[in-house]
């Protein structure tokens, strides 16, 4: 774990000096006034959180340490239960319906926004880590505020880049992952020529196939709905995103169709695959063996971002955190207070460094973290909240996003173009009519 120096301190304090006049930033007029906020916890207090299971060691080793240190200076006692994402979403929705269960939840995307009314307004928390640390990233209000109130406090996301072996893809005549989408075809054709295909997860996979499909589907301009919450599905551009993503299938190792989160990772390690789209746990976890051969591969993985579309701007998806707190805890000064201490740059930072950047950042002026640029391998997922999109682009996220995310329909819209059950035409079609059915249209 990496101390914060008073020089790093420093950095913090100039960045979110720096970013609190940026365009697009949110940063609540009076936040700064409230630079002593700490709610009082209720006597005998005590908090039970749920939290996704860990890919990296680090995130659960410094999550748990710095829940020990608030324990051990408040005197609330904290329980940290961890599921599979998959597991957790479900869970979250229970707990809303029957109104009890975790004072906590770190929620993905927006399922928060399927039980607003039944989460604690935790405004005025938002408006004092905003005011701090030099505001949140636009994205940020999409997901975590419903109503002008604050539903939840954004933990950041798991940033999605593209993990290559260096050697595979000079292999392949590349020197680095290509900018444009004739070149990345290019590059997974040849990978695939030389037995050293890539794999990217097309089952229910909450991050990964996510992540992947949404990008391919922005990258050619369609969305599932406009602004106007209008189901736009069924277009020429989600028709050539579905015709692309066919073409790059048959480059990918068997099996995709039933991959889930982990098993990207697995088949990266194992050297079954050499590209693949996935957090920077993949790295972590050959970095940090203690297997001479899993470091070696170490010093051969490399980070890209996604190659840009036609439409001509970064496109991606990535997995989003939501800290939200239900209204019926017993101890809503606690719960806050646990959110905002694990948030402060003196355990956030720590924990990031940890877990070696695993979840990028929501507020400004934590991009100033030295860990972002001691290696520079890192670096790709540093602006990953600041450049995201949410899932539910370019409507208005609510419930009907939510489901539309939950029953993975933009994954399986890829799924049965690429395997070529249906035509691309009609999955786009099929896609459309369930998209209609869920936005009620």
């Amino acid at each position: 774990m990496t101390e914060i120096t008073r020089r790093d301190a420093i950095k913090l304090a100039a960045a979110a000096a720096v970013t609190a006049g940026a365009a697009g930033l949110i940063r609540s007029p009076g936040a700064l006034a409230q630079a002593s906020f700490a709610p009082k916890p209720e006597a005998g207090a005590s908090l039970k959180v749920l939290r996704w299971k860990r890919f990296v060691q680090g995130d659960e080793d410094v999550w748990t340490a710095n829940t020990k240190k608030y324990s051990d200076m408040t005197g609330v006692a904290v329980r940290v239960d961890s599921e599979n994402w998959e597991d957790v979403r479900p869970k979250a929705a229970v707990a809303a319906n029957v109104g009890s269960g975790p004072d906590i939840i770190i929620t993905t995307n927006d399922d928060a926004q399927k039980f607003p009314n039944k989460l604690l307004d935790v405004s005025d928390l938002a408006d004092y880590l905003g005011g701090k640390y030099g505001g949140w990233y636009p994205v940020c209000d999409r997901y975590s505020k419903r109503d002008g109130k604050w539903i939840g406090i954004p933990m950041g996301c798991a940033g999605n880049a593209l993990v290559y072996r260096k050697s595979h893809i000079q292999k392949a005549g590349f020197e680095e992952i290509p900018k444009d989408l004739a070149g990345y075809l290019k590059l997974c054709q040849g990978l695939k020529q030389n037995g050293t295909p890539a794999g990217f997860a097309l089952g229910h996979a909450t991050g990964d196939a996510n992540c992947w499909t949404h990008w391919c589907l922005w990258a050619h301009g369609g969305k599932l709905v406009n602004e106007k919450n209008e189901v736009t599905l069924d277009s020429p551009e989600t028709i050539a995103a579905l015709e692309y993503a066919k073409q790059l299938y048959p480059t990918y190792i068997e099996g995709t169709l039933s991959w889930l989160d982990p098993s990207n990772n697995k088949a990266f390690l194992t050297g079954d695959i050499s590209l693949t789209s996935n957090g920077i746990s993949i790295y972590y976890a050959a970095k940090t063996s203690d297997d001479p051969a899993m470091k070696a591969m170490a010093e051969d993985i490399y980070h890209s971002n996604f190659p840009v579309g036609p439409v001509g701007v970064p496109t991606e998806q990535n997995l989003f955190f939501n800290i939200v707190a239900f209204k019926y805890s017993k101890y809503p000064n606690a719960v806050k207070d646990y959110i905002r201490f694990m948030m402060e740059k003196e355990q956030y930072l720590p924990w990031q460094t940890a877990s070696i950047g695993y979840v990028a950042h929501p507020l400004a002026a934590y991009a100033a973290n030295p860990f972002w640029t001691e290696d520079p391998k890192a670096t790709p997922y540093r602006d990953a909240v600041k450049v995201m999109r949410d899932n539910g682009y370019s409507g208005t996220l609510g419930a009907e996003s939510a489901q539309c995310m939950a029953d993975f329909l933009i994954v399986d819209m890829f799924a049965k173009a690429c395997t070529g059950s249906v035509t691309p035409a009609e999955a786009a079609k099929t896609a459309h009519e369930q998209a209609k059915r869920i936005y009620k249209a």
